[in-house]
């Protein structure tokens, strides 16, 4: 068995029954004892050929085969990358036979975001020998680097670095036992001059049956705001209940049995309002009633009070933040449910209300990340002209707002801009 606890492969059982009332130093012991147990049974010893955890970094281990892909220059030379992608082409990067886990990747290309567009270039990857892509995403949000932008994003299981996130990281395990391939395609219309690469891996005779494969999957949708209005913090009317979480966005829709482990969410908000009143709904199993509700967006991803500052966790954070007037403009938040994975035996459907009620316009984009027990089917990828970038709302469009609202109240010259709305 895998010891890769950080990064969530191994499939686990999702109930442990312990009596409510038991003191909380005796359960401490009683998992302490457990997990002792486990790290230590001889049997997972013999069974456990990836180092993972940091205890298990130390212990030595027979028949370990490292193995990796890159752009090295087959000559010897200097030109280590992938050479004019052109438009509409498509490359693989990796194809790898057998069975075995990726545990790192690395990635950088050429032009910068300004010629060549990060969200049209796709990265697809395929375990074990099948024709649809388990992992399908624009290559900038995958590695957190929202719309066309790049900036310093740090999580544990991804990263985008410096010099200012031209580096993106993948230290995600990728288990497949039928071979695994990596392509990308140019949606974009340029060349792709330069793609660098490495796809380290650890070859294996046989992979453990209870390793899940990988998923990630890109969504975006520009959500539509309540008939009444955009009645966010009842400024222009009385806000609305959602109970049934139907017109919200939904960032994971999976069909199987696994678990989730993380998100990035990206938002392009058009007005100065707060965007994330916005409850977070989970449907476990085919649950009519969503078993987990949450408070607000901020909270799922474990800050408060509508922040505006940069933040990182290892977990959670706020890498990119609007500079704009309230919450005008981008920002992109994130979480990997590293400690507290949502399990799931059939299917899970996981999503969020865009603004309280889903009475907000929003530009919305997200990945999701999970592990189920096979490689499975992705819902449909969003098209170019759906991922094509909103403008910013500047300070001339406000003005215009002003001048409207100036003409709906008879034109009086000395309006000042805060009278009685009603």
């Amino acid at each position: 068995m895998q010891l890769q606890f950080p990064y969530r492969s191994i499939l686990k059982p999702n109930k442990i029954g312990i009596h409510k009332n038991m003191r909380k130093d005796y359960l401490k012991l009683i998992i302490v004892c457990l997990v002792a147990t486990f790290l230590y049974s001889p049997e997972i010893e013999a069974q456990n050929p990836v180092p993972g955890t940091m205890y298990d970094l130390s212990q030595i281990k027979n028949g370990m085969r490292n193995r990796r892909i890159s752009s090295n220059d087959p000559t010897g030379g200097v030109l280590d990358h992938l050479s004019d992608i052109k438009p509409g082409e498509k490359r693989i990067v990796a194809e790898i036979p057998g069975s075995g886990i990726i545990n790192h990747i690395w990635i950088t290309i050429a032009p910068e975001p300004h010629i060549l567009n990060r969200s049209d270039i796709i990265i697809r990857m395929y375990w074990d020998g099948n024709s649809y892509p388990s992992v399908e995403s624009p290559i900038g949000p995958f590695f957190g680097q929202g719309w066309n932008e790049r900036y310093n994003y740090s999580a544990l299981p991804i990263t985008a670095g410096p010099a200012n996130g031209t580096s993106m990281v993948s230290y995600f395990s990728m288990p497949f036992a039928k071979g695994a391939k990596i392509e990308i395609e140019n949606q974009s219309e340029v060349n792709l001059e330069k793609f660098y690469f490495y796809v380290d891996y650890y070859e294996t005779k046989k992979l453990p049956p209870d390793l899940g494969r990988f998923h990630a999957w890109y969504n975006q949708e520009l959500t539509e705001a309540a008939p009444e209005g955009e009645t966010e913090w009842a400024i222009i009317g009385k806000q609305d209940k959602n109970t049934s979480g139907d017109r919200n966005y939904v960032f994971a829709d999976i069909k199987g049995k696994g678990h989730f482990v993380g998100i990035n969410y990206y938002v392009h908000c058009p007005s100065p309002i707060w965007y994330g009143e916005g409850d977070d709904f989970w449907f476990i199993d085919g649950e009519k009633e969503a078993s987990l509700l949450g408070t607000g967006t901020e909270d799922l991803f474990n800050t408060s009070w509508c922040p505006k500052e940069p933040y990182s966790h290892p977990y959670f954070g706020y890498p990119r933040v609007n500079n704009d007037v309230g919450w005008l403009g981008r920002t992109h938040v994130y979480r990997f449910f590293i400690e507290d994975p949502v399990f799931f035996e059939k299917s899970l459907k996981a999503s969020i209300e865009h603004g309280h009620a889903n009475n907000l316009t929003l530009d919305m984009a997200t990945v999701a990340y999970w592990y189920q027990t096979e490689a499975s089917v992705l819902p449909p990828a969003p098209s170019k002209e759906t991922r094509k970038l909103k403008p910013f709302i500047n300070v001339q469009d406000m003005h215009y707002w002003r001048h409207e609202w100036r003409k709906n109240r008879g034109e009086n010259p000395k309006l000042w801009g805060n009278e009685n709305h009603k």
